[in-house]
């Protein structure tokens, strides 16, 4: 973005999603008390809100609808949601269902992966680090026996499976700078 001062080949949405999900998941900690939650969250959104800025300084133009977004998800559950173990419950709800759509989102290019038996468009490492981290999830999840936690990760783990399966079954080509590097 800096280098073409434009955001014509960057997409908001996915980084807008993620910072929604932190600061849900950042909420739902504090509810808790749960400083693990609190602290991973609180650098991921950080990471994500700056990111966000960036992409805001670039196109100002959705500056309202972020804002906006933000503050009815506050608005709701702070002010609407008065007592704290049903606003915990509600909240806990919305990131599972939020969590669970994130996951489920690779998949959409599952239908163009199988008819071009390419993974090309499929990121490797995003799918180890998936695997790793909602299985971690997962297991803190069920250590803390909280459905809100555990449940939506397993997700994760079944479409990185998917994921890895069809790495195995379409290779990806080296590339071929790499291959002229090798001779």
């Amino acid at each position: 973005m800096r280098v073409t001062r434009s955001v014509d080949s960057v997409q908001f949405l996915p980084f807008l999603t993620t910072d929604v999900n932190n600061l849900s998941w950042l909420s739902y900690g504090v509810l808790k008390g749960d400083g693990t939650l609190i602290v991973v969250n609180v650098v991921g959104a950080v990471l994500q809100t700056l990111y966000i800025l960036v992409y805001l300084h670039y196109c100002p133009r959705k500056t309202a609808s972020l804002l906006g977004v933000l503050l009815l998800g506050c608005g709701y559950f702070w002010l609407m949601v008065p007592d704290p173990d049903t606003r915990l419950q509600q909240l806990g709800l919305f990131c599972s269902v939020f969590t669970i759509s994130m996951y489920l989102s690779p998949l959409a290019d599952l239908a163009k992966v199988i008819k071009t038996q390419s993974t090309q468009r499929l990121s490797y490492s995003l799918t180890i680090a998936t695997l790793l981290t909602s299985a971690s999830w997962t297991l803190y999840g069920f250590r803390l026996k909280d459905p809100y936690i555990m449940v939506p990760n397993l997700p994760g783990i079944f479409t990185s499976f998917i994921r890895l399966w069809l790495f195995w079954k379409y290779p990806q080509e080296q590339d071929k700078n790499y291959r002229l590097l090798q001779t």
